[in-house]
């Protein structure tokens, strides 16, 4: 799929049309199949407390470069979220871009952090990106339906930021008045996706705001560049960690001796995945780079092991241990974030597993073997997708065949547009967060210094979780610089 070339021909692509899609939605008449299928459906009002809310189901092209009535059609699920009482207020809308890739929108149960500063002000929109939640998830069970690797891999592709804009703008044609902008708040990987907004269809926006979400926007493939940078930060949070818990470094070595003196160097989880040292590892991605994750990962260290009820009894990982170690890896609910998170700094190349690549290049100090047996600190790693874990992750196993198809793909569209990027003219206000272990501080500064007229906000108040751990503090700051009520230094 090609993305189109200029923000001109995406714009009235859907300027024309907007109209005559209104009146589909309406009447629930498809346009452009000449079918009863309902391009736009409405759902009630209904509420939690302090909001009140209101369901979207859009029928969208999976490919945008063909024809409306030859593409293939997915679902997209959006919510409507108001303050209670301003259902009928004409208020502008504020589309919320998710982080991931591979997550869905975060569900409201009650009027708390930037949603709720958010509804002062605005009508937001809560899209569950193609592929997640209710929008045609991308599920362990409903990826199995395709017959090979291949056909899935062809599949996937469509399945990128490109795309994800594409359908904000189909959206934002139906709900917004006069389908006029609207502004755009994006959530580290929901950045990334805003500025491709900004590269191909700027007249859609009316501001954007980015927390922890500014990408490399080189050509070609800028992973390699991204995990040089995260496997230094990562060093540095595990320091960290280890300072603040300096107990854990034995319970650690401790459980990777364990591990790799029983039979095939693992123990088997309740899910049927195999838990190895460096699979140990992995707990970095949640542990080391988000508000309270050193506190949730030690925590749960410190309950690794089954007491000793019996004198001479052998020594067992506990079950709650094993247990809590599934739900920190999510991969059996999202296996988007696994199978897509290196193609997303691609463009026109592959990333050949780039994650595993550069963490070749200094094995040493992340081998956790050779670190506990020598009585070192065992280094987690933290956003890195590796080959092996589609052998020792259960949920991931049969798609083994599709990574390595996707890792060696080399005709990715373009996801940014650097000359639109320089002469950018949509405000754009950004949170960058100098402690940030998944976008590195030094790339997303080369990145804005491409962005015409982006105001930044660096701050190490925060980690990379600002917007969930202090949204309404975040929000406020961000529209307080777009606003000027914030200095611009």
């Amino acid at each position: 799929m090609v993305i189109p070339t200029t923000s001109t021909k995406l714009f009235s692509f859907y300027t024309r049309r907007s109209f005559l899609l209104t009146v589909s939605a309406m009447t629930g008449v498809n346009l452009n199949t000449g079918g009863s299928l309902q391009e736009h459906v409405l759902g009630n009002w209904y509420s939690v407390p302090e909001f009140r809310l209101r369901d979207h189901r859009f029928t969208v092209p999976l490919d945008y470069s063909l024809n409306h009535r030859a593409s293939p059609k997915i679902s997209i699920f959006a919510r409507e979220v108001v303050a209670a009482g301003k259902e009928e207020q004409l208020l502008p809308y504020l589309l919320f871009l998710q982080g991931g890739p591979g997550f869905e929108c975060p569900r409201p149960t009650e009027a708390n952090g930037w949603i709720r500063k958010a509804c002062d002000d605005f009508r937001v929109i809560l899209m569950d990106q193609r592929g997640t939640g209710l929008s045609t998830p991308l599920t362990v069970s409903s990826m199995s339906q395709f017959k090979s690797a291949d056909d899935l891999v062809d599949y996937l592709k469509y399945f990128r930021a490109d795309n994800i804009v594409n359908d904000a703008e189909f959206i934002r044609v139906r709900v917004v008045t006069d389908s006029g902008p609207w502004t755009v708040l994006g959530q580290s990987y929901g950045g990334f996706c805003a500025v491709t907004y900004l590269s191909f269809a700027p007249q859609g926006l009316k501001q954007v705001l980015l927390t922890g979400g500014i990408p490399p926007v080189g050509s070609g493939c800028t992973a390699d560049a991204v995990y040089r940078a995260c496997f230094e930060k990562i060093i540095h949070q595990n320091e960290k960690y280890y300072k603040r818990y300096p107990e854990d470094i034995k319970i650690v070595q401790d459980i990777v001796n364990y591990l790799a003196e029983k039979e095939g160097g693992g123990v088997f989880l309740p899910s049927g995945s195999f838990l190895t040292p460096r699979g140990l590892q992995i707990l970095g991605l949640s542990g080391l780079g988000a508000g309270s994750g050193f506190e949730r990962l030690h925590y749960m260290l410190e309950s690794v092991w089954d007491p000793i009820l019996v004198p001479g009894a052998p020594k067992q990982i506990s079950y709650y241990f094993l247990n809590s170690f599934e739900k920190w890896l999510g991969f059996d609910t999202n296996p988007l974030y696994a199978l897509l998170h290196e193609s997303i700094y691609c463009q026109g190349t592959s990333s050949r597993w780039s994650a595993q690549r550069i963490r070749a290049e200094d094995e040493e100090k992340f081998d956790a073997t050779k670190a506990a047996r020598e009585g070192q600190a065992v280094l987690f790693t933290g956003e890195m997708i590796f080959p092996w874990m589609f052998d020792e992750i259960h949920a991931l196993k049969q798609f083994k065949d599709v990574a390595h198809i996707l890792s060696k793909k080399e005709d990715w569209p373009s996801l940014y547009d650097i000359n639109v990027l320089n002469n950018n003219q949509v405000p754009v206000a950004a949170a960058v967060y100098y402690e940030d272990m998944y976008v590195n501080f030094k790339l997303s500064t080369e990145t804005a210094s491409q962005i015409a007229g982006i105001r930044l906000w660096v701050t190490n108040e925060f980690m990379h979780s600002g917007l969930r751990d202090g949204g309404s503090q975040v929000f406020e700051h961000l529209m307080g610089i777009l606003n000027g009520k914030k200095p611009l230094f």
